[in-house]
């Protein structure tokens, strides 16, 4: 076993430590938002829009958390704030004519960050590769801050 995948079994162990089970007593899911009632398609609804936006201080919070590599806080902080140097962001600066203004993968899209890193074809896409390779799940949003969290 890989060192992470080692970490993850010790990880999983640790989360599984006070779980007790009982031979007589049957399983059972219980929904925590309204364990009484159980799980609602209208009290999901209800819990997803009554509560806040992720705002930008837990994004603040995350990248610069004192685990993160330096270089990794400093790029997502620049991604996040839209300061990469994309063709939108040179073209803007007056560095690039606006008919250089095309995606580097070839997809012949107007490169930004927004394009490059969530919905470009070529490299947007490495998104799910890598959750498989990671081994999670999970859905894109077309917001990076979003994305981010």
């Amino acid at each position: 076993m890989w060192q992470w995948g080692e970490e993850m079994l010790a990880e999983c162990r640790a989360l599984l430590f006070d779980v007790s089970l009982y031979t007589n007593v049957s399983d059972r899911w219980v929904w925590l938002p309204d364990p009484s009632n159980g799980y609602t398609v209208r009290g999901a609804y209800n819990l997803l829009t009554s509560q806040a936006p992720s705002d930008m201080v837990s994004v603040v919070d995350l990248v610069w958390h004192h685990q993160v590599h330096l270089k990794v806080s400093v790029f997502a902080w620049s991604l996040i704030n839209d300061r990469l140097p994309t063709k939108s962001n040179l073209l803007a600066r007056g560095i690039l004519a606006h008919d250089m203004s095309v995606c580097v993968a070839g997809c012949g899209d107007y490169e930004s960050a927004q394009h490059l890193f969530l919905s470009c074809n070529t490299f947007g896409s490495l998104w799910h590769l890598v959750r498989n390779w990671v081994g999670c799940s999970g859905v894109d949003t077309d917001n990076i801050s979003n994305h981010f969290m």
